[in-house]
């Protein structure tokens, strides 16, 4: 007969969720954007289970010191084999990214409950899991679009919005910033894609951007799969390293504890495991 294992995702999804209620409010960064769930669900005690628990644990504990990172967690077999990686906004200290990634797995594992893959969107971060190999590809699948109201928006404003996107557009890094006058721009990349991949996805998210919103409107949103390009005439969508003042500090302290927290937890799991495995080595 074979052993049931440990239920292990839903119990790091409520340690997470428990997490969320001491860690403090920042709209800024964990505000919602998108979610999006694989068809395909998962067995419930399964090895798939084990591992996609391993794998997100893998992302929070790497957001601490990390603003990116990837893993692959090989199964037994190719069906049990998963890919994750997450992406923290570039302008994010190291306390808010780690902050940030925590409530998107938390959010996953309600929002994608035994799905085998899921992507979630906050405005701090990106965080995506599956059982396919999209690591390192290219994807400029439209997820996300969002224009604003063109009230108010007239010639100059659009020229404004132009000269932003153009500057966002040129060659540079992963995370690029831009303003001009009122409008102020951002756009970002997943750090798996190259040089050349990063610039080719910005390229299309501001082409979209442009031919989406027409003329203009106060705000517009452009989410692909692994980039996206914004602007904004109020800098609603903008945001600059939050200041560390004493509330924050409290923050980053409560986030210490937890983040030692939910090491011993994985601790007891793996050591669990291990004297699971001796005893059932000893009753053979």
């Amino acid at each position: 007969m074979a052993t049931r294992r440990p239920a292990l995702l839903p119990l790091f999804t409520f340690i997470l969720s428990l997490s969320s209620l001491f860690l403090p409010s920042l709209s800024s960064i964990d505000s919602f954007v998108y979610v999006g769930c694989s068809q395909i669900k998962y067995t419930p005690d399964s090895p798939y289970e084990s591992n996609l628990h391993s794998l997100l644990t893998s992302l929070v504990n790497s957001a601490t010191y990390s603003a990116y990172n990837k893993f692959t967690i090989m199964g037994s077999s190719s069906e049990d084999a998963l890919n994750g990686l997450y992406q923290c906004r570039g302008d994010l200290s190291m306390p808010d990214c780690a902050t940030c990634v925590a409530r998107s797995v938390s959010q996953l594992g309600t929002q994608c409950s035994q799905t085998c893959g899921g992507a979630l969107q906050l405005e701090g971060c990106f965080v995506k899991y599956d059982n396919t190999s999209f690591v390192g590809v290219e994807d400029k699948t439209v997820v996300v679009n969002k224009c604003g109201p063109s009230s108010g928006f007239d010639a100059d404003a659009t020229n404004g919005r132009d000269a932003v996107l153009a500057s966002l557009g040129g060659a540079g890094g992963p995370y690029r910033v831009g303003g001009s006058g009122d409008v102020q721009g951002v756009a970002q990349c997943v750090g798996d894609l190259s040089v050349g991949e990063c610039q080719d996805c910005v390229s299309e998210a501001i082409g979209r951007l442009k031919s989406e919103c027409g003329g203009g409107g106060v705000y517009g949103d452009m989410f692909l799969g692994k980039c996206y390009a914004r602007y904004s005439t109020s800098g609603a969508h903008i945001y600059s390293k939050p200041n560390h003042d004493s509330s924050h500090d409290e923050g980053e302290k409560t986030f210490a504890i937890i983040v030692g927290l939910l090491a011993g937890v994985a601790l007891i799991i793996i050591f669990l495991t291990f004297m699971r495995k001796v005893l059932e080595g000893n009753g053979k």
